[in-house]
């Protein structure tokens, strides 16, 4: 992952604004999962996407999600401390 994030992937946390404020990854953007279907145009032109979320149960489906609006390039990093771990 750490690939991804030295390349530029874009970094996207699906929970809620309320868990986003409580703390996050500095250079994430907040994209609730159940507003991925109605952002989608953020997603184009990315070459990788990295989503996460508390669990990656949440990422899990956003990935999915994603997937079946043609974005290909999209991984599942689990956890916003997982990653946070990687850019501190």
């Amino acid at each position: 992952m750490n690939d991804l994030i030295q390349a530029g992937a874009f970094l996207v946390d699906v929970r809620t604004p309320e868990e986003f404020e409580s703390g996050h990854v500095l250079a994430s953007v907040n994209i609730p999962l159940d507003q991925i279907a109605d952002r989608l145009e953020e997603f184009d032109g990315k070459s990788h996407i990295v989503v996460f979320c508390r669990s990656g149960s949440r990422s899990a489906m956003a990935k999915a999600l994603l997937a079946q609006n043609g974005y290909t390039h999209v991984t599942n990093a689990g956890t916003w401390e997982d990653v946070k771990q990687h850019i501190d």
